[in-house]
């Protein structure tokens, strides 16, 4: 064999080991294959504490073309309003798919609201303090007209919180090396409100009726694994 086939034959056979090597390390398993399976219907209860479904305002949360696009990448979508004794009303949206990609990403919030026309005004973090455990959450005011609508949401992969990309990634990462894919869930509750700090605490009081109402088996899908503040 002549010296220019003979590295031929050694760069073949180490892409072929390299090939292998990836393919080794690629996660099959399913987290939601291991897990009792979602039902974001039955999940997520009609009615608890003070708040109910109000089925006179069916909720839109984003465009029919963006809708489209979720339904693609997500197993599950959900849209609610709820409304308590008071009047107030609480927007909330869910997403559920069982294979987290990053695919997941291009649909947050500070993407999504843009992209049917609304600025983003503010964009921060924040923990509220959620029965046994503190939750890190996002929070946008988004605008469009004379629309104000302040915003609060997370993601979870796994059993794990992430309020940023990086965070997103890496969980996906800690995942990934023990061959493993999670599921995730992309939470979002808003309000109509011109006053930011009224809307939060109104959505912070109803994220805590809302966990209290969870079967605490149930509850990590939702809000991650409990951690202490």
């Amino acid at each position: 064999m002549n010296p220019t086939r003979r590295r031929a034959a050694v760069v073949t056979a180490m892409m072929v080991v390299s090939a292998a090597g990836a393919a080794s390390w690629r996660p099959s398993t399913h987290l939601a294959d291991l897990r009792p399976r979602v039902n974001l219907e039955t999940l997520f209860p009609k009615a608890f504490g003070d708040w109910v479904v109000d089925v006179r305002m069916p909720v839109q949360l984003v465009s029919p073309d963006q809708a489209a696009v979720l339904n693609a990448i997500y197993n599950q979508t959900l849209s609610r309003t709820y409304v308590n004794s008071a009047g107030e009303r609480v927007m909330m949206s869910v997403a559920y798919g069982g294979d987290q990609s990053d695919a997941t990403r291009a649909h947050r919030p500070e993407v999504c609201y843009p992209a049917q026309g609304f600025e983003i005004l503010a964009a921060n973090t924040a923990s509220l303090r959620i029965e046994d455990r503190t939750l890190r959450v996002r929070r946008l005011v988004a605008r469009l007209d004379g629309r104000n609508e302040p915003i609060t949401y997370w993601i979870t992969v796994g059993d794990r919180v992430a309020v940023s990309g990086t965070e997103q990634k890496f969980a996906q990462l800690s995942y990934s090396v023990r061959g493993v894919i999670p599921d995730g869930m992309l939470v979002r509750v808003s309000s109509i409100d011109r006053d930011a700090d009224t809307a939060y605490r109104l959505q912070e009081r109803f994220l805590a009726a809302l966990s209290a109402a969870i079967e605490p088996a149930e509850r990590a899908y939702i809000v991650g694994a409990a951690t202490s503040s």
